[in-house]
């Protein structure tokens, strides 16, 4: 039986490429494209696929809020992230949401094929670059029984979280997720009172920590004004 896999790459020549690799093995069929995260979510909840190969930095919702719903949506839908990241907050984040494999974009294409046969058996791939040697120190910090704030937001809190983080105003998140701007308002207050924070800045940096904004926003971050005018 063939490995059905969904793609979700926002860059649409990165997509095709991917797609055209998986179409020539005989034992993966891709069977969704998707280039943003609520795309995403909706194919996979759909088709229900073996493996979701994600791409971390997706518009819309970030890869780690679509880990979360695609293992809400679509328990038995194992997820390969395919990302340019190396940082130890990236792998262990996509881990604690519910990655199986974590592929960087520099592997070969023999490494991410294996990667997405080795998370349809439910066995755990990193990149070898990452170390193989740090996979169950990972696995270890991301299964930890630490408090985490973040896991006390709802779904849809999480995904106002990450749309605010990236500087969207409330009417156009509301706009993304299809809601009003009052409700993007009442979870935007419900979300920073859970998590401590207070201001656009604070928002931006604790993004910054979990890794779903990059660091090189982090300047930005540190202008107060520089992200607060919309909201």
């Amino acid at each position: 039986m063939a490995i059905t896999t969904v793609l979700a790459e926002d860059h649409h020549i990165v997509r095709e490429g991917l797609r055209v690799l998986l179409a020539a093995q005989s034992d993966i069929e891709v069977v969704g494209e998707a280039g943003d995260g609520v795309e995403a979510i909706r194919i996979v909840e759909r088709v229900k696929p073996c493996v979701l190969v994600l791409d971390l930095g997706m518009p819309g919702i970030h890869g780690l809020e679509v880990i979360r719903q695609v293992r809400e949506r679509s328990p038995l839908t194992r997820v390969v992230i395919l990302s340019m990241h190396s940082r130890e907050a990236y792998v262990t984040e996509a881990l604690r949401a519910g990655a199986t494999a974590y592929v960087l974009k520099d592997a070969t294409p023999d490494q991410l094929i294996h990667a997405i046969r080795e998370a349809a058996q439910g066995r755990r791939f990193l990149s070898p670059s990452l170390a193989q040697r740090a996979i169950e120190a990972y696995a270890e910090r991301g299964t930890s029984p630490e408090l985490d704030l973040y896991e006390s937001l709802s779904g849809r809190e999480r995904e106002v979280l990450h749309l605010a983080a990236e500087g969207l105003t409330n009417a156009q998140t509301g706009a993304r997720l299809f809601i009003s701007p009052r409700t993007v308002e009442i979870h935007r207050a419900n979300m920073m009172r859970k998590l401590g924070l207070r201001t656009q800045v604070d928002l931006v940096r604790y993004a910054i920590r979990r890794g779903i904004l990059a660091a090189e926003v982090e300047d930005a971050a540190g202008d107060p004004k520089a992200r607060e005018d919309d909201h």
